[in-house]
């Protein structure tokens, strides 16, 4: 193992070296199974064929990772992630620095989780701590990494038809019924009677929960859901809603009302592009009711990817 890992690093002392480090430092065990084609296990002996190599074809990420590391447990599900939607755009080869001892020296990796990039047989850099999803997409994309269509036989399937909330209430309603003593069913209850906008017996369901549930994700974020569902109280259909704006787009109180109503429903980005559009006409209007709904809206929306583009939108607006 010695002679391939020094001969290793005669290979990076003649390779051209590219720095992409952007200097972020924010606070799985990894098997190559049918469930993770794109990801495999690297070591010291096979260095040079599986990653090299292979980079001359396909770009290889390499994570040096360890079993004690908390970031590392957040980053690997990520990166199996990325390389699955890449379809084969680039491969995840993992490196457990306990294991891998000599080749984490030979990088001289201070702290893991750090990546290293090789493309066309050239190691491009070294990115140290857990980079987020977004930040991940926009490196791969810097070095011209780019996800590949999916090949026929892993096309996805047709999306299954959205779930009609009244039903899924109703489901839930005989659920309760067949097991009473079972809080998870009313939470779930409460979360599908909100799309419905029945607010108030949302409300009741959740104030009933146990504390090990009133503590819940999703718990909390229905209960920022109760906030917009309150302004709701008396308000237009969503029908009427849509012909007054189709009528006059400057009417900012049907916008807003549409919004909240899209938010409720659980269609996030349309909600939110409703409260762009507020701002982009009007950002005084109703004592910046606009920006006031997005930034209660990013409280409430799961979508990280989809706040951080609106929050985007909604800062260059404000700064024009």
């Amino acid at each position: 193992m010695t002679r391939d890992v020094n001969y290793f690093l005669h290979r990076l002392a003649n390779t051209p070296f590219v720095a992409i480090y952007w200097g972020m430092f924010p606070p799985l065990d990894a098997m190559t199974d049918t469930a993770h084609p794109h990801v495999f296990d690297a070591t010291a002996a096979r260095f040079e064929e599986e990653v090299i190599r292979k980079s001359l074809e396909t770009p290889v990420l390499v994570d040096f990772w360890a079993t004690w590391c908390a970031p590392c447990k957040t980053l690997g599900p990520i990166l199996e992630k990325l390389a699955a939607e890449y379809h084969g755009a680039f491969a995840v080869a993992k490196v457990d620095v306990d294991k891998e001892q000599e080749l984490a020296a030979a990088f001289q990796i201070r702290s893991v989780p750090t990546m290293v990039l090789f493309k066309d047989g050239q190691m491009l850099g070294a990115i140290p701590g857990a980079l987020p999803e977004g930040q991940l997409r926009e490196m791969l994309a810097q070095v011209g990494i780019e996800p590949a269509a999916a090949p026929a036989e892993e096309a996805a399937p047709e999306a299954a038809a959205p779930i009609d909330p009244h039903e899924d209430v109703m489901r839930l309603r005989k659920a309760i019924e067949t097991e009473p003593d079972k809080d998870e069913l009313k939470l779930d209850l409460a979360l599908a009677l909100l799309q419905t906008g029945a607010a108030v017996e949302a409300e009741q369901l959740l104030d009933k929960l146990p504390a090990n549930l009133a503590t819940d994700d999703r718990t909390i974020k229905a209960r920022a859901r109760l906030g917009f569902a309150a302004l709701l109280k008396d308000a237009p259909p969503a029908e009427t809603l849509e012909a007054a704006i189709a009528a006059d787009p400057g009417d900012l109180r049907a916008r807003h009302l549409l919004g909240v109503r899209q938010l409720v429903a659980g269609d996030a980005e349309a909600g939110l592009a409703q409260f762009i559009e507020m701002l982009r006409r009007d950002r005084s209007y109703g004592d910046g009711l606009a920006r006031k709904s997005l930034i209660d809206a990013f409280r409430v929306v799961e979508d990280e990817d989809l706040v951080g583009r609106v929050r985007r939108q909604m800062s260059a607006l404000l700064l024009v």
